[in-house]
C-alpha cells in the first residue's frame, strides 16, 4: 500500500505495475523530466535511502543529467530530485549512469559517465568516469575534479585520446575482502569492429564484453583523484559470449550485456549477463580477486535443466542478506509480447523473479526455482517515446525490515515493489 508519497502526476498509469513505493513521478508526459532510468537506490552510512538516476527530456538527449533523492523513513517519502551532475538545459557536459560507492568512513562517491566531446559510438557511452562526493550522508555534493578512464582493451579505439565505450548500470557489490566491485558493459570501438547491418527495426549492434572495476582504497576515504581502481579480468577476452553465427565476435548491443556480480559462500564470484542467445549466461571466478573467469555458459534453472530465457536486456541479480539469491528477468527469448527476437527491445516485458540457492556440489553453483510474475505494463506506452517495456535498470535494498526492488517503469516512473518473505515462500529450489 502506497503511503506518504507525492503522487501528483499527469496520469494514473504509474499504478499499472502495482508498486508499493513511489520515488518520483513526472508532472507532465513530455517535460524535461520525461526520461528517468538507471535507477540505483542504496543505504547510506547514516541509514538513509539514497536514490540516483539519469534524467532528461527523452532518452539520448543532451540534457542528460544525474539527479538524486533521499528518504529518511525507509522509502515511504522522498525529497524532490536534486541535480548532482550535468545540466538541465543541455548546454553543459552531459552526465549519465551515476552510481554511489560508500566508504566505511562515511564519505559517499558518485561516479558517472562524463562526455568529453569525442564520439565513437555515442556521447552517452563514449565517456570517462566523473566523480562527485558527499561528506554529509548524501545531502550535498562536491565536484571532486577527478576523472578516470575506463580500463582500455585491444578492442578500444586505436587513438588513446578517444575514450572507451562503457556503461555501469548497477551499484557496487562487496567481494570477500570487502572491496566494492562494479560491473561494466565494455563495447568495442567501431574502428575495430564495424557495426552490424540494421535489424528489422533499424537497430545496428556493436561488439561487447564484460568487465569489472574494483575500488582498492575506498576504506581510506581518499580524495577522488586518489581513488585506486583495478580493472578485471586482467587478461581480456574471458567475459565474451560469441554469437553462434559469428563465433569470432561477441556481437550485439551488447552480447555480453550488462552483467551482475554476486559473491558465493565459498569465496568465489559469480557473474551473470544477457546476450543475443535469448537466454541468460554466467561465468564463475575461482579466484576471489576476479582475475580469472570460466568460459561463459547458458544459465540453467538447475544442473540438467533448461536455460533461463531472456532477451538482450538488463537482468538484475542479487544475493540477499539471508544467503539466497534473486534474479529478475522476462522469461522469454524476446519473441513474445511484440518482440521479434532477442535483439528486439519491444519484448522487454513482463517482469518475473526466481529464487536461487547455492549448491556447492553443482556444476552450476546456483540453482533456481520456477519463476513468478511480478509486474507487466500490458503493452501500454507512456512518456515522450511511448515506451512499453520494463527495462529493469534497477536496484534492491534490504532496510528497516523491508526488501524492496526499485525499478524504472517504462523509463518514466520511478517505483518500488516489496519482495516479501510471503512472496518467496512457495518458490522451491530443487535439491
Amino acid at each position: 500500500m502506497i503511503q506518504k508519497n507525492n503522487t501528483d502526476c499527469y496520469t494514473d498509469d504509474w499504478k499499472r505495475t502495482e508498486p508499493d513505493h513511489v520515488v518520483y513521478l513526472p508532472k507532465t508526459e513530455n517535460g524535461s523530466d520525461g526520461y528517468a532510468d538507471h535507477f540505483v537506490v542504496a543505504v547510506t552510512p547514516g541509514g538513509a535511502l539514497l536514490a540516483m538516476w539519469t534524467q532528461s527530456a527523452a532518452e539520448g538527449t543532451r540534457d542528460s543529467r544525474v539527479v538524486f533523492s533521499r528518504s529518511l523513513d525507509g522509502g515511504e517519502s522522498w525529497t524532490g530530485p536534486q541535480l548532482l551532475a550535468g545540466t538541465e538545459n543541455g548546454r553543459g557536459v552531459p552526465a549519465m549512469f551515476g552510481f554511489p560507492v560508500m566508504s566505511p568512513g562515511g564519505r559517499i562517491y558518485c561516479l558517472y559517465n562524463k562526455h568529453k566531446s569525442i564520439v565513437d559510438l555515442g556521447f552517452r557511452v563514449t565517456a570517462v568516469l566523473g566523480c562527485h562526493y558527499s561528506d554529509d550522508d548524501g545531502r550535498n555534493w562536491t565536484d571532486g575534479g577527478g576523472e578516470f578512464g575506463y580500463g582500455r582493451t585491444s578492442l578500444d579505439h586505436p587513438d588513446p585520446k578517444v575514450p572507451c565505450n562503457c556503461i555501469c548500470w548497477q551499484g557496487p557489490v562487496l567481494d570477500g575482502s570487502g572491496r566494492p566491485l562494479v560491473t561494466v558493459t565494455h563495447v568495442s570501438s567501431r574502428e575495430v569492429y564495424p557495426l552490424s547491418a540494421p535489424n528489422a527495426w533499424g537497430v545496428r549492434n556493436a561488439d561487447s564484453q564484460g568487465q569489472l572495476m574494483r575500488f582498492e582504497n575506498i576504506d581510506q576515504s581518499p580524495e577522488p583523484k586518489d581513488l585506486i581502481i583495478s580493472w578485471l579480468p586482467g587478461k581480456e577476452g574471458q567475459l565474451r559470449y560469441p554469437h553462434a553465427r559469428e563465433p569470432e565476435r561477441s556481437r550485439g548491443y551488447c552480447l555480453f550485456h550488462e552483467p551482475s556480480v554476486v559473491p558465493l559462500p565459498d569465496g568465489r564470484l559469480f557473474l551473470q549477463a544477457s546476450s543475443l542467445s535469448g537466454h541468460l549466461i554466467y561465468s564463475v571466478s575461482e579466484d576471489p580477486d576476479g582475475e580469472e573467469w570460466s568460459k561463459p555458459l547458458p544459465l540453467l534453472y538447475w544442473d540438467g535443466g533448461t536455460p533461463i530465457q531472456h532477451p538482450i536486456a538488463p537482468s538484475p541479480f542479487y544475493r540477499l542478506e539471508d544467503g539466497r539469491y534473486l534474479v529478475f528477468y522476462h522469461n522469454h527469448d524476446g519473441s513474445l509480447h511484440g518482440g521479434l527476437g532477442p535483439r528486439d527491445m519491444r519484448g522487454r516485458r513482463p517482469m518475473f523473479v526466481a529464487l536461487g540457492e547455492f549448491r556447492p556440489n553443482g556444476s552450476q553453483p546456483i540453482w533456481f526455482s520456477e519463476p513468478k510474475q511480478l509486474a507487466d505494463t500490458h503493452g501500454v506506452g507512456v512518456g515522450p517515446q511511448s515506451l512499453v517495456w520494463l527495462a529493469m535498470y534497477a536496484s534492491l535494498t534490504e532496510h528497516k525490515g523491508k526488501r524492496i526492488f526499485w525499478y524504472p517503469d517504462r523509463k518514466h516512473f520511478l517505483l518500488g515493489k516489496v519482495i516479501s518473505d510471503e512472496l518467496l515462500t512457495d518458490m522451491r529450489v530443487p535439491d
